[in-house]
C-alpha cells in the first residue's frame, strides 16, 4: 500500500508530498492542474522509463520518493528478499532524474537498477489509463487473469512444475546422446589402448631387470674371460693371492708367541683370507651362470623396445602405463553403460510427458469452461458501467510450436511451456456491429478504464496487487453511470487500496479521503499544489465540480446532499 508520495521539480510540480491511506482515495481539479503528473510520477517509481524532458524547467534534478507498507508475505515482499532488501520497516523507493541522462534508483537507501525496482514492484501498483503501463493490456497476462478467475492457480502450478522436473532430464539425455556421439572414435582409440597394455602383461619395475639382462647377455664374453682370470689370480694360478696371504698369516702366527700384538694381526690376516676364499667361490659359481645366448639377446631387447614405446606414449614409467590402462579401462565402462544410461533417462522421459499431457490436457479444459464465465461476467459488468452491449471473448489458440523443439514439449500440434498449451487474448467490441479487437488497441481511454475496472471488479479478491490507480475512468460516462462506476470503486476499495482521478462528483463523492489538485502562479512560476479536503471544503470543491466556474446556492445545496447521501 502506498502510505507516502513526495514529488521534487518534476515537470510543473516544483516540491509536493502526499499522504495515503487505506480505502479509496479521490483526486479532483482543474484539467491541466497536474493530477495525472501525480499518476505519471507513480510510474516512475514503479520502474517506467525516464526521460529528462519530465524535469521541471530550470533544475538540473527532479526526485521522486515512495513509501510503500508492504505485507510480510506478499509477492513484492518475497521479491525484495529474493534481491537482498528487508522490507520488514516499508520499501522506500527513490529515483533521482538528471539531465545529463544519469539517473539513479535507491531502494531502502541502496543503489539499485531498473530491473530490480521493477521485480519488486510489479506486485505493488496497477495503473489504469490510456497511455498508462498496464499489465492487464498484456496478452502475456491474460492468461494468468484467466486462471486466477478460474481458480486454476494450483493446477497450473502443478503444470509448471512437472515442465520443471523435465527439463534436466532432457538436458541429461541431451548431454549422453551428444557423449555417446562423440565418444565413438573415443571408444576404439581406449579399446585399443586397453588391449595393446593388456597383452603386454606389463610387471612393475620389468624394465629395470631387462636392462639389467640386456647388460649381461651383451658383454657375456667379456665378463667370463675377466672373472676368470680374477678367480685364477684369486685362488687358481702359481702364487695366486690366497697362497700369498695363507704364508704371511703363518708367518705372523708364529711370531704372534713371540708378541701377541702380532698373533692379533694374524687372526686378522686369517679371516681376510676365508673372505677371499668365499668371493673366489662365488666368482666361480658367477662363471657358471654366465650365458651365451644370442636368441635371449634378441628376444630381451626386443622386449625393451616394446616397454620403451608404450613409455613413450602413456607417461615415462611403467607405473604410468598400467595407470593409464586402469583409467581406460574405466572409461570404457562409462562409455558402454551409455546406450543404458540414455535408456533409463528416456523411460522417465516418457513417464513425466504422460503426467504433464495429462496435467496439460485438464488445465485447458477447465481454462475454456472459466473463459465462458469469465465472458459473460464482464459483459455484466459493463453493462453496469453504461457499456450495455459490449462484447467480450476469451480467445485461445495454442502455443507455438518450435520445429527444433524436444518431442516431449509437443502435445496435440501444440507447444507445451510452463503455462500449459494455451495462448489467450482478450478481445472486445464496446459497440454493437464492431469486431472484435484486442484490449490494447481500445481507442476510447473511457472505455478502456472501465473494462479494466470491470475486470478488477472480477478479480477483487484474487488479484495480487496491493494499490490500484485509475486515470481516466470516468471519460464518456454520465451522472447515473458514474455514480455505479464509483459504487464499484468503493467496493474494490474493500480489498485494495484505490486512488482515482475523476471529474464526476457523482464519483469524487464516495472517496474515503479528497484531495483537490490545482496549480497558482508563484514567482512568475507555475506550481502544482494540493490540498486534502474535509467538511465544508469537500462541498464547495463536489459544487465546483457539479456547476462549474460560478458556484450558486444550489449546487451547494445539492453537493451537500451528495455528501449527506454518503
Amino acid at each position: 500500500m502506498l502510505r507516502e508520495l513526495s514529488i521534487k521539480n518534476f515537470a510543473i510540480i516544483d516540491d509536493l508530498s502526499i499522504s495515503f491511506n487505506k480505502g479509496l482515495t479521490v483526486l479532483t481539479g482543474e484539467t491541466g492542474a497536474g493530477k495525472s503528473i501525480i499518476i505519471n510520477a507513480v510510474n516512475l517509481i514503479l520502474g517506467s522509463r525516464a526521460s529528462p524532458e519530465l524535469i521541471r524547467t530550470s533544475e538540473e534534478t527532479a526526485e521522486l520518493e515512495a513509501l510503500f507498507e508492504v505485507p510480510p508475505e506478499s509477492p513484492a515482499a518475497r521479491a525484495a528478499r529474493a534481491q537482498g532488501f528487508d522490507l520488514s520497516e516499508g520499501l522506500l523507493v527513490r529515483r533521482i532524474i538528471q539531465r545529463n541522462g544519469r539517473h539513479k534508483i535507491y531502494i531502502n537507501g541502496r543503489l539499485a537498477t531498473v530491473q530490480m525496482l521493477f521485480a519488486i514492484n510489479e506486485h505493488l501498483a496497477s495503473i489504469s489509463g490510456q497511455h498508462a503501463h498496464q499489465s492487464l493490456l498484456k496478452p502475456e497476462h491474460h492468461l494468468l487473469v484467466l486462471d486466477q478467475f478460474g481458480g486454476l492457480s494450483e493446477l497450473r502450478g502443478k503444470v509448471s512444475m512437472s515442465y520443471q522436473e523435465m527439463l534436466p532430464l532432457i538436458r541429461r539425455r541431451a548431454t549422453l546422446k551428444r557423449q555417446l556421439t562423440e565418444q565413438s572414435e573415443r571408444r576404439e582409440l581406449l579399446e585399443f589402448q586397453c588391449r595393446e597394455i593388456d597383452q603386454s602383461q606389463i610387471v612393475p619395475r620389468e624394465d629395470e631387470a631387462l636392462e639389467q639382462e640386456r647388460q649381461r647377455l651383451k658383454h657375456a664374453e667379456r665378463l667370463y674371460e675377466t672373472v676368470g682370470r680374477c678367480v685364477d689370480r684369486l685362488y687358481g694360478e702359481q702364487g695366486a693371492v690366497l697362497e700369498h696371504l695363507t704364508e704371511v698369516g703363518r708367518e705372523l702366527q708364529a711370531l704372534g708367541r713371540i708378541d701377541q700384538a702380532l698373533g692379533a694381526v694374524a687372526n686378522r690376516v686369517e679371516s681376510a683370507s676365508f673372505e677371499l676364499e668365499d668371493i673366489a667361490n662365488e666368482l666361480r659359481g658367477y662363471l657358471q651362470n654366465v650365458i651365451f645366448d644370442s636368441d635371449r639377446l634378441e628376444a630381451v631387447e626386443l622386449r625393451l623396445d616394446l616397454l620403451q614405446r608404450l613409455k613413450r606414449k602413456y607417461g615415462g614409467s611403467l607405473e604410468s602405463v598400467l595407470d593409464h590402462g586402469k583409467e581406460a579401462e574405466e572409461e570404457l565402462k562409462h562409455i558402454s553403460f551409455l546406450p543404458e544410461q540414455i535408456a533409463e533417462v528416456e523411460e522417465k522421459l516418457d513417464q513425466s510427458y504422460e503426467k504433464l499431457c495429462k496435467l496439460c490436457r485438464e488445465l485447458s479444459e477447465k481454462r475454456r469452461k472459466a473463459a465462458e464465465r469469465l465472458s459473460a461476467k464482464v459483459q455484466h459488468e459493463l453493462a453496469s458501467l453504461g457499456m450495455s452491449g459490449t462484447r467480450f471473448e476469451v480467445r485461445f489458440k495454442s502455443s507455438p510450436v518450435d520445429e527444433s523443439a524436444d518431442p516431449h514439449f509437443l502435445l496435440d500440434n501444440s507447444g507445451i511451456e510452463a503455462t500449459g498449451i494455451d495462448r489467450v487474448d482478450f478481445l472486445v467490441a464496446p459497440n454493437v456491429g464492431e469486431d472484435l479487437r484486442p484490449l490494447v488497441q481500445i481507442a476510447s481511454g473511457g472505455e478502456l478504464s472501465r473494462i479494466i475496472l470491470a475486470l478488477k471488479a472480477i478479480l477483487a479478491t484474487k488479484e495480487s496487487v496491493e494499490t490500484l490507480i485509475f486515470d481516466e475512468v470516468d471519460a464518456g460516462i454520465g451522472g447515473g453511470i458514474a455514480e455505479v462506476v464509483g459504487l464499484k470503486l468503493q467496493s474494490l476499495a474493500r480489498f485494495h487500496q484505490v486512488i482515482c482521478i475523476t471529474h464526476l462528483p457523482q464519483m469524487a463523492r464516495f472517496g474515503k479521503d479528497h484531495f483537490k489538485v490545482g496549480k497558482r502562479t508563484y514567482r512568475g512560476r507555475t506550481r502544482t499544489t494540493i490540498t486534502p479536503l474535509h467538511g465544508e471544503a469537500r462541498v464547495k470543491e463536489l459544487a465546483r465540480m457539479l456547476g462549474g466556474v460560478k458556484t450558486t446556492k444550489k449546487t451547494l445545496d445539492h453537493a451537500r446532499e451528495m455528501m449527506i447521501d454518503d
